[in-house]
């Protein structure tokens, strides 16, 4: 915890009153994230969390994002938070530089999800869990035209996931850049519900009252159906990097997706599932071939795998999320 804070964190802090005028509190930069610098900060009234988004993300390729997504991230947890108390940490203190402040939590009472998937525990009720807190927000911020004005960051949503993701795998794929840009301008054109952006276990600690969602720096009024394929992706990948919880894996996308869409009352529940059901693999190539591949695919075999897959449902788009999971499992 000797970490040098920088003079303007500790200015912020002195002026948002969570760090007295004399106070020079220890800190400790946190890891994990691209998009943002991080860290613990041990004040005399106990640690908290300090958050800055940076301009330029740290990836190999050159990937831009507006700064003021940190703004919208921070009222994504506000508002969220009203729809389920205790699905973000509080925030404390913000200001219009660009940064906020939030509860910190131990780590020794909240565990990442991703740790815990690849420790091969991979339990369906914690991914049914996170489904069911899911979708409380989107319908709970459903078809609100106060939240559409307030969260019309299409441009900043288009620059950190459409072109990333679905625009970049289309250049790095010709054949099959008509779906995938079919598929990135029906997303943008979709305005729904407050979206999340980033629902993927790296951002979800499990805790004692249940999953807690970070990082909403996507933060968007747009397509829920998003924030579904988005995690649901990952619980497919995961399959690779721990191949012996591959079955529990699946039955965390079972348990996930229904409890899902058992509570989908915004729209006609088929609806929502064929949008997520035909995004899902242009997510998958695109955590291969986009901006921010997963770190943990390195095997040739394993990207090819995904590859495949994705070409498969890309060129015949599915309209259950269970047409998905059966081609990845006969993969």
């Amino acid at each position: 915890m000797n970490d040098s804070l920088p003079e303007e964190v500790l200015r912020f802090l002195r002026r948002s009153a969570l760090a007295a005028p004399d106070e020079v509190p220890a800190a400790q930069t946190l890891a994990g994230g691209v998009s943002s610098d991080i860290w613990r900060v041990d004040l005399r009234s106990g640690p908290v969390c300090v958050k800055r988004a940076l301009p330029r993300l740290r990836v190999a390729q050159l990937w831009e994002a507006p700064v003021e997504r940190n703004a919208f991230e921070r009222r994504w947890m506000e508002i969220a938070a009203l729809a389920v108390p205790g699905i973000a940490p509080r925030v404390l203190a913000h200001d219009d530089a660009g940064y906020f402040a939030m509860e910190y939590l131990d780590g020794a009472r909240f565990r990442l999800w991703k740790e815990e998937l690849h420790a091969g525990r991979a339990d369906p009720e914690v991914a049914r869990s996170v489904g069911a807190r899911l979708v409380r927000v989107h319908a709970a911020t459903a078809r609100r035209e106060d939240l559409a004005r307030v969260f019309a960051t299409d441009s900043s949503f288009h620059a950190i996931r459409l072109e990333p993701y679905l625009l970049a795998s289309a250049r790095a794929h010709p054949g099959l850049a008509p779906a995938l840009q079919a598929l990135a301008e029906r997303t943008a054109q979709t305005r729904l519900a407050l979206v999340h952006g980033d629902v993927s276990p790296k951002n979800i600690l499990i805790g004692p009252a249940g999953p807690v969602f970070l990082d909403a720096e996507c933060a968007w009024y747009g397509d829920p159906a998003f924030d579904l394929a988005f995690v649901l992706n990952h619980l497919l990948l995961k399959c690779l990097w721990t191949p012996g919880a591959t079955a529990a894996l699946l039955a965390c996308f079972d348990a996930l997706a229904g409890q899902y869409l058992r509570a989908v009352d915004w729209e006609a529940k088929a609806a929502l599932e064929s949008r997520a059901a035909s995004l899902l693999p242009g997510l998958l190539i695109a955590r291969v071939d986009g901006k921010s591949p997963v770190e943990y695919l390195q095997a040739a075999a394993d990207k090819d795998r995904v590859r495949r897959v994705a070409r498969e449902l890309l060129l015949a788009p599915p309209a259950r999320l269970e047409q998905v999971r059966d081609a990845w499992r006969g993969s």
